[in-house]
This record gives C-alpha cells, sequence and structure tokens, in this order.
C-alpha cells in the first residue's frame, strides 16, 4: 500500500476506532519519513473520533541533554524518556474516568517538549501515535511495541527523506550546511537502526 490511497488508510485506522474499547494505532518509519504528515492526515480524516499523540513529546530537554554529553546526537534512542512513554501509554490504553489524559508535544521552533499539550478525552476511541522508535525490541523501548494495537512502518524513498530533513532542519533555523552535516552524521544513523525493525510492523506504507 502507499500514502496516494489515503482513502484505504483511512478505512484501516476507521475500523480500529469502532472496535469498541479504546485502540492505539502507530506509525513508525525513519527521520523524514513523513510519519507526523501521515498521522495527522489520518486524525483529521477521522473527524473527532482519533486524537494524535506524538513519541516526540518526550524528547529529554535539551538541558538534561547537555547534562548527560548527548545533545549533540539528539534523536537518538537515549535522548528521549522511553520509559514516560510507554507508562503514557498504558494510560491511553485503560482511561479511568472522566478526565481527559493530558500528553506532551514536541514544539520544533524552540526544539524542546511541551508537557500537557495534547488533551485525550476518555470517549476517544483512537489514539494515533507516531514516532522512529514504535518497533524497537531494546530496553527501554521494548514494551511500547505490545501497547499497540496496530504499526504501520512508511518505507520512504532514501533521496526524498533526506531532502526533507535537511529543508525542515533549514526552515527552522539551521544553516544548510549545517543541517547536511546533522542529517548524515545524526539522523542517518538513527534511520538505519530503525529499518532493522520494520518487519516488526503489521503494514508497510509506501510513501511516495
Amino acid at each position: 500500500m502507499d500514502t496516494s490511497d489515503l482513502a484505504a488508510l483511512t478505512g484501516r485506522a476507521r475500523r480500529l476506532s469502532t472496535a469498541g474499547a479504546r485502540r492505539i494505532l502507530g506509525i513508525a518509519g525513519a527521520p523524514g519519513a513523513g510519519k507526523s504528515t501521515l498521522a495527522a492526515r489520518i486524525v483529521e480524516e477521522l473527524e473527532g473520533r482519533a486524537v494524535l499523540v506524538p513519541m516526540d513529546g518526550f524528547h529529554l530537554a535539551g538541558a538534561e541533554l547537555e547534562r548527560l554529553g548527548r545533545a549533540h546526537r539528539k534523536g537518538a534512542p537515549d535522548t528521549f524518556d522511553a520509559a514516560g512513554y510507554a507508562a503514557l501509554l498504558r494510560r491511553l490504553r485503560h482511561p479511568e474516568g472522566p478526565e481527559p489524559v493530558y500528553a506532551p508535544a514536541f514544539d520544533r521552533a524552540s526544539d524542546e517538549p511541551v508537557a500537557g499539550s495534547v488533551r485525550v478525552p476518555p470517549d476517544i476511541p483512537l489514539v494515533v501515535t507516531e514516532g522512529n522508535y514504535l518497533l524497537l525490541a531494546e530496553e527501554p523501548w521494548a514494551p511500547v511495541r505490545g501497547l499497540l494495537d496496530e504499526v504501520w512502518f512508511l518505507d520512504t524513498d532514501p533521496a526524498l527523506r533526506v531532502s526533507r530533513l535537511v529543508d525542515r532542519h533549514v526552515l527552522f533555523g539551521k544553516p544548510r550546511p549545517y543541517a547536511e552535516r546533522w542529517v548524515a552524521g545524526s539522523d542517518e544513523p538513527n534511520a538505519r537502526l530503525v529499518e532493522r525493525y520494520r518487519d516488526r510492523a503489521d503494514l508497510v506504507v509506501r510513501v511516495r
């Protein structure tokens, strides 16, 4: 399947949203694969039956990455609060009481997570979450796959992916030479790691 068939993908997501209990759909893929774009489109098409909760809200804050000596490779698996993300997914799978659950988001302009940004009411039948590391089998990411009812993996042409990444970094203020070095030295090693786990997905979606 490819993203040109948005109707088929939406229909698959809609079936999850009518399955009864709360369901969680994950959209995984390498950096720049188009995860956030597809996730947003699916949520829009479901017209109030879904909420988007991005994995990127669990980026560690810049100050903490500096303290840990990891700021130079922000975006790697150990620069996120993976246990916190898994804990949120557990809360979302089993909403309790009438109060909403609040999830963090990620502000690309400030390059920082923002707590309490996404409101998930208890009557929303489908949560869509997207991120690089939903399929990883290593700790501390290993519990995540079992908390997702279905995961789609986006298979995107590498040249298109890299071009998107560089353009995105430039859009948010990085000089193009710096952006190109960052993508080659940080994003692409992460992409190779993510690719190793594509076989754990329920569906591979070709992006074109």
